[in-house]
Order: structure tokens, then C-alpha cells, then sequence
């Protein structure tokens, strides 16, 4: 195929799309790609819209002053989003994020900033042995001692009914039973509601949440409580009166403590292992003119003990556990022997 004879076609067609686009009034544009007017709008939508300025002691004010000065006229596109961006982490949150098409911001130090206390390969190896069955995203099997395991990665992943029905059933006639959701970083809050209808026998409250109603600082409709229903018993498998351990560490975020926040106020279950990444607001979209997406939390959510869950839950108490990765790597997981032996302790026939 000559493709020289194509040459004439597609210079013809650059050149009438250049002058087309010539001829177009681009005014729209710069105002789009104002960076002065884009800052002060990001500013401004986080300070009418954030939920947690005040319970973390913010002066946005002063954030404003401090960033403001860094923007000018001629702030280029790239520039802009260092400047915006930095501005964002000064509120120390993991749902906070700013959306481009080359970029998307993310505040790591909630969690970078704090030890792992977490190795799958030292699970799947040295504790499962690589024999472990696998569906809906979690994987379990049964520990010596009889003592059912449960890894769940993130509430991103569905649980379906009949698969948690043939988990349960598998791990039925175990002493105790453990959740293991490190490094979970959260997903889908159905998924929470489908996993503790298992393990209850009566409605039990999951805490409250409150939603903006102006641009005050605490401007907030009245909470809300949110409630968890039991499972059908006629229908599907639960798991009931047994000891139950949530092994958690920092990674542990958004739905992830959420989960945690409603287990820890259950009589026979024990959140072992370190205080969560917390997360506690359900995160809002919205667009700055410059067609960058912003994500924040907005609408603040407490424990069933009216506690604020967005800088993390606690282990309960004396079951603060650490998991070093010179252990880890050695084959040895402290926080998961913890709870195995507090299983044992608890475990009554």
C-alpha cells in the first residue's frame, strides 16, 4: 500500500481543522483556566462542605492565607495542582482527593505513618499452609484448634448470600471464629450489613450519621441512626454465641471502620490487633470549574456509643496487639496467636 498518496488528504485536514478552531471565541476557556478563581472555589466548596473543620481543630482561615499567596494569574496547570492539592492534605484525610486527568491527589500519612503489624504471605504460608478455599473475595479455612478463619481484603468486594451460607456451614462447628480485615481500605457499606446479620440474633444499632444542611461549620441535620437486622435463621446459616475476634490495624479504613465500630459494641466479639485508620465520613463529589473532580467526607457518621469514628476505633481493651515484620517475616504473627488464644480462653461448650 503507497501510503505517500494519503499525505495530501491529511495535511488538508490539519489545516481546516486549524482554522476552524481559529475562528472559535475562546474567552470560555480562560475563564475556565483561571487559576486564581479555581483555588478560591476549592477553598471555598471544602469550607462550606467538610464535616470534620471543627472536631479537628482547623482554622481554614489561616489555610487560606497560607496557600492563597501561591497562586497567581500566571500559575501554570501543573503548578496549580501541587498548590491545590497541598492545601487539601492540611485536613490529614484519606477520603479527601483531587481528581485530573494526569493526577489524582491522596493523603497517605494516615496510614504510611504507622507500622503494618500485617503479611499475607505469612497467613497464607505459615498459618493456612496454602489450603484455604476462596469466594466473595474472602478467604477461610480451619485453624488448628478448630477455630474458624475468615480474610476479607475490602468491603469493595460483594458478598453473596449463598457464599457467605457455605462459609458459615463450613465453619460451623468451630470454637470461635476470626475476621481478619488488615490492610482492608473499605468499599461497599452493604456488604458490612450482609456480614453482621450473620453474627447477631437482634437488632442491634450501628451508630448514627448527619448530613449538611448549610455552609456553616456545623451546620447539620439531626443524626440519623443506623440500624442492623439479623439474618432469617429459617433461611440462611448464622453464627451465633461463639467468641468472635476482628484483627485490625492501621490500614483498616472507611467501611473497614465502620465494620469495626459496630463489632466493638457486640458482648462476644474482641477487636484485636492496632487502632484503625479511621475514616468516619461518607465522601461527597463535587467539580471545580477547571473540570478537576473533588472527593471529601460530608457527612459525619459516630459509633453506637455516640463516639466520632473518623480518626479510628481502638482495639478493645488489653487486646492491643502489634505484629513486627521481623516476626512476620519469620513465620509468626502476634496479633493472630493473640486472638487465637483468646478464643481458646473464651470458648465455652
Amino acid at each position: 500500500m503507497n501510503k505517500l498518496k494519503y499525505l495530501p488528504i491529511l495535511v488538508s485536514s490539519l489545516l481546516i481543522v486549524g482554522m476552524t478552531y481559529s475562528c472559535v471565541d475562546d474567552s470560555h476557556l480562560k475563564n475556565i483556566y483561571d487559576p486564581i478563581a479555581n483555588f478560591e472555589q476549592l477553598w471555598k466548596t471544602i469550607d462550606e462542605h467538610y464535616c470534620f473543620l471543627d472536631e479537628k481543630g482547623l482554622n481554614w482561615d489561616s489555610v487560606y492565607m497560607k496557600y492563597r499567596p501561591l497562586v497567581k494569574d500566571d500559575t501554570q496547570y501543573i503548578q496549580l495542582f501541587g498548590i491545590c492539592a497541598a492545601m487539601l492534605d492540611e485536613l490529614k484525610d484519606g477520603h479527601v482527593n483531587l481528581i485530573s486527568t494526569f493526577n489524582t491527589s491522596y493523603y497517605r500519612n494516615w496510614w504510611t505513618d504507622y507500622p503494618q503489624d500485617f503479611r499475607l504471605r505469612t497467613i497464607q504460608e505459615d498459618y493456612l499452609h496454602f489450603n484455604y478455599l476462596q469466594t466473595s473475595g474472602i478467604s477461610y479455612a480451619m485453624l488448628p484448634d478448630t477455630i474458624g478463619y475468615m480474610y476479607y481484603p475490602s468491603f469493595s468486594y460483594d458478598i453473596g448470600n449463598l457464599n457467605l451460607d457455605y462459609i458459615l456451614a463450613i465453619l460451623y462447628n468451630s470454637k470461635g471464629l476470626i475476621i481478619d480485615i488488615r490492610d482492608n481500605g473499605g468499599g461497599n457499606l452493604t456488604n458490612i450489613k450482609t456480614l453482621v446479620s450473620r453474627l447477631i440474633d437482634h437488632k442491634v444499632s450501628g451508630g448514627s450519621i448527619r448530613h449538611k444542611t448549610g455552609p456553616g461549620h456545623n451546620d447539620f441535620s439531626e443524626p440519623y441512626e443506623i440500624f442492623y437486622e439479623p439474618c432469617d435463621t429459617t433461611r440462611r446459616i448464622a453464627y451465633l454465641n461463639k467468641p468472635v475476634a476482628v484483627l485490625t490495624n492501621r490500614s483498616c479504613f472507611s467501611a473497614a471502620n465502620d465494620f469495626v465500630s459496630v463489632m466493638k459494641s457486640l458482648p462476644n466479639v474482641s477487636i484485636v490487633g492496632a487502632r484503625t485508620g479511621g475514616g468516619g465520613g461518607l465522601p461527597f463529589n463535587s467539580e471545580m470549574p477547571i473540570g478537576w473532580g473533588v472527593r471529601f467526607s460530608a457527612c459525619p457518621m459516630t459509633s453506637p456509643d455516640g463516639g466520632i469514628t473518623e480518626f479510628g476505633i481502638d482495639p478493645s481493651p488489653g487486646c492491643e496487639v502489634h505484629a513486627p515484620d521481623s516476626l512476620l517475616i519469620q513465620g509468626i504473627d502476634p496479633i493472630l496467636d493473640f486472638a487465637v488464644e483468646r478464643i481458646l480462653s473464651e470458648y465455652s461448650d
